[in-house]
């Protein structure tokens, strides 16, 4: 299906439901309307306000105006909070149909408050005009040079969310390359960024690695940061197209939650639950849960992927100054392995795309006792203390294990027979291996945040100081070949798979277990500075100093170690923003840099260098952002161009009449495209996210099989994402809705080599379609995904197929 008609499909919707007539209001028992003022007497944007007795409120409008409908007559407390801020009550009693609250005036100034307000019951639910991260202090999205992408938890809400892949799907210039395999060290799924490959690794803003996939039940909200990260983030947990943040939910003051429950095709079936409450009298101890399980089988005649997931929060505020949070997310996952399917790598291949491949892909080529586990556990600590009106110190402490326990399976097409029986590629090798793999992280972090006049210019300035400690152990079967099929037929052995034969089979191999011990430490200081050089003119500075030091791998069966060493990186950025209307437009430049530690190598002479620089990521990026109309437009449009230093390749000598093979470090590799985002509110009641991305990419001063051509973790050029959600607000069908959009990708190259020639995933439009009923007390919906039922491909190498139409239906208690 061509991109244009998905884009008049979402055109159609669009008008539809905007010239939709809207009903009539039903009669309140009584109005209370109010108004909340900073200390300076400026409005507080955003402050939630909450009649406690009903758990039912508001928030203020950019006046600090509220309005509170429906209320029966009796005497309540109404509370005025946000994340931050010290909260003020009142009791009042409700005896008219329209009422007049007393002004509520807070401690904060404008400018402290909008520090800390996170902007998530503004007038834009489907955005966030500020991150605390992407920066690593408190910043708007116009006043940062950098380029991210918010994705909330109320547009996963409205899609029907139930695995992390889909929820990224929101995102320009963010496309997933192959699920997640469940392999040690590097198991979680891929995606590709700006042109290179990526994995989630942050959990708010520390690293919390995985081996299989995230639960989407803890996410408040999802952030793509845009180019090389290394700066502030450095090498280790990110690559050079940017990285991915999970921000989790928080504690609340109030006592609320719901419980929900999905089912779906593929005997889909989900739990979850969200529960929240303040533990004693004074309000300053909160605690917070999120917890589900989930169970899917494939769409294939195999497969299935089975969770667990609980996430407890706690916070303590024991005085103004002082905010101490404990979290953890414990994530169990059993399932197979999802079906990736290498073309061959060694000759010319014959087929070049999907359709040419003699495979059926309804066929998973595994079985239902093949399984791998991977448990995940992320342990965090933050406490936040105000030293002063003007710095802020934020102490990060998080511990991350990761498993691999089981088997994980390729299929590979293989030429092993000499000669080979099939010379159309239809001959499968099925390898299979037995991973006990374990891995686990530490990260700490210090950060003080100051914002301060320095010779009359407004300086807000993160100074901080981290540490990450990463072991990695491994007792691994050998990769052992199981059999070999033949694709384009029903192969008498296709069934022949078990655990029983695969464990003969690596019980019958002659080569070594993989039993290894690695460890590395990095010792970073950095330091970035927001510098307001007029009210509208804004300058960043910054930079990070890294000591990479590897401990080598240690073959624990011989007890040898090798591959040691210590490496030094520098890491700088500059940005600068200018605000052609304050708080409303900006255009912006920056300059970023990322980098990756680079192991010495083996060569054939002592003369020949052997040990090497690190990679070096540097990206010129210049654009605009709006946020205008009250926050109800939302738009960012950038151009971006990054080049990759010190690559290194293989390159041939001629010694003593002798060819050899040395590594050099003088490959290079280019990445331009331009991305937009936008999100907006055109009208009540109606949402809407779309973005488009262009991605331009080459291997250059490569070896000759790939000089000059796209790197195969590229993935499409082009990439569209959109979504519209329109939402009855008035009238007797009030939170009646519906939801339409989907996504475009271009054709991909998987495989791009002058030796084998290249393989092409065909370009594919994918149409989702909810509808749904929000009202005060419950949740329901229905959604098909993929509602044309449209075959179509992702992949890194491989070829993967994706999930055919399928359905969902859901019901949410909220209490």
């Amino acid at each position: 299906m061509k991109a244009h008609l998905f884009f008049r499909s979402l055109i159609y919707f669009l008008v539809c439901f905007t010239i939709s007539p809207l009903l009539t209001h039903a009669q309140t028992r009584s109005n209370l309307k109010g108004r909340v003022l900073t200390a300076d007497g400026e409005p507080a944007v955003g402050v939630s306000v909450t009649l406690i007795e009903l758990k039912q409120g508001s928030s203020t409008d950019e006046n600090g105006d509220y309005e509170i409908n429906n209320v029966p007559y009796g005497v309540y407390t109404i509370r005025v909070s946000a994340l931050g801020l010290n909260a003020k009550s009142l009791d009042i009693e409700v005896v008219s149909p329209e009422m007049q609250i007393p002004l509520f005036t807070l401690t904060e100034n404008a400018s402290a408050l909008r520090e800390v307000i996170i902007d998530a019951v503004g007038t834009n639910k489907y955005t966030r005009k500020r991150s605390e991260f992407v920066s690593k202090m408190p910043l708007s999205n116009l006043e940062n040079p950098q380029v991210y992408t918010s994705i909330t938890k109320e547009v996963l809400k409205d899609q029907m969310v139930t695995n992390f892949n889909d929820a990224l799907k929101n995102s320009s210039g963010l496309d997933k390359l192959w699920s997640s395999t469940g392999r040690s060290g590097d198991g979680a799924a891929f995606y590709t960024l700006r042109g290179f490959s990526t994995q989630p690794s942050l959990i708010n803003g520390v690293g919390s690695l995985t081996n299989g996939d995230l639960d989407p039940a803890n996410i408040e909200q999802i952030e793509v940061i845009k180019g090389p990260s290394g700066t502030l983030f450095g090498g280790a947990l990110v690559n050079f197209g940017g990285l991915i943040n999970v921000v989790t939910k928080r504690p609340l003051d109030s006592i609320g939650g719901e419980v929900s429950y999905t089912a779906g095709s593929f005997a889909q079936h989900r739990v979850a639950a969200d529960v929240y409450s303040p533990i004693n009298k004074s309000r300053n101890l909160l605690a917070r849960i999120n917890a589900a399980y989930h169970t899917q089988n494939s769409f294939q005649d195999a497969g299935f992927r089975r969770s667990t997931f609980i996430a407890p929060s706690l916070e303590y505020r024991p005085n103004e100054r002082l905010t101490i949070n404990l979290d953890a997310e414990i994530y169990h996952y059993k399932g197979t392995n999802a079906l990736m399917v290498f073309p061959n790598r060694v000759r010319q291949l014959i087929a070049t795309n999907p359709s040419e491949l003699q495979f059926d892909f309804n066929k998973s080529y595994t079985t239902d006792d093949l399984t791998v586990r991977t448990p995940t556990t992320n342990f965090r600590g933050q406490i936040q203390y105000k030293l002063s009106d003007r710095w802020i110190s934020n102490t990060h402490i998080s511990y991350n294990r990761r498993k691999s326990n089981g088997y994980l399976q390729y299929v590979m097409y293989l030429d092993t027979d000499n000669p080979p029986m099939v010379a159309n590629d239809t001959m499968l090798t099925r390898y299979v291996t037995n991973q006990d793999a374990l891995s686990q992280a530490i990260n700490i972090q210090q950060n003080f945040i100051g914002d301060f006049e320095l010779a009359g210019f407004r300086n807000r300035l993160v100074v901080g100081l981290d540490f990450l400690r990463q072991v990695n152990e491994n007792d691994n079967s050998p990769w052992v070949v199981f059999d070999r099929l033949n694709s384009s037929i029903n192969d008498p052995n296709y069934g022949n798979i078990n655990r029983e034969l695969v464990d003969q089979r690596i019980a019958a191999s002659t080569f070594p277990r993989a039993n290894t011990w690695a460890a590395t430490n990095i010792y970073s200081i950095y330091a970035s500075d927001i510098i307001n050089l007029t009210d509208r003119f804004i300058a960043l500075l910054s930079l990070r100093a890294d000591r990479f030091q590897n401990f080598g791998t240690q073959d624990l069966a011989t007890d040898v170690t090798t591959g040691d060493y210590m490496q030094t990186a520098f890491s700088p950025k500059f940005g600068l923003i200018y605000q052609l209307v304050k708080d409303q437009v900006s255009v912006f430049a920056n300059y970023m840099n990322g980098f990756r530690n680079v192991a010495p190598a083996t060569q054939p002479f002592p003369d020949i260098p052997n040990t090497f620089k690190p990679q070096q990521a540097n990206q010129f990026e210049g654009g605009v952002k709006l946020d205008v109309f009250a926050n109800r437009l939302s738009f960012t449009a950038s151009f971006y161009d990054i080049s990759v230093s010190n690559i290194t390749r293989t390159e041939s000598i001629i010694r003593d009449d002798s060819t050899y093979n040395i590594t050099v470090q003088n490959g290079t590799q280019l990445s331009r495209g331009f991305e937009f985002d936008l999100v907006a509110r055109p009208i009540e009641g109606l949402n809407l996210i779309m973005g488009y991305s262009k991605n331009y990419s080459k291997i250059t001063n490569a070896d000759e099989f790939v000089n000059d051509r796209r790197p195969t973790s590229a993935g499409p050029a082009h990439l569209i994402n959109a979504w519209a959600s329109y939402t009855l607000t008035h009238g007797t069908l009030k939170g009646m809705g519906l939801g339409f959009g989907g996504n475009y990708a271009s054709e991909n190259i998987i495989t791009n080599d002058a030796r084998t020639g290249t393989f092409t995933l065909p370009a594919y439009t994918v149409l989702n379609a909810s509808v749904f009923f929000d009202a005060k007390r419950f949740r329901v919906g229905l959604k098909a995904d993929n509602f044309t039922d449209k075959i179509y491909f992702k992949g890194w190498t491989t070829v993967e197929p994706q999930m055919p139409r399928s359905f969902l239906a859901n019901i949410t208690y909220k209490f």
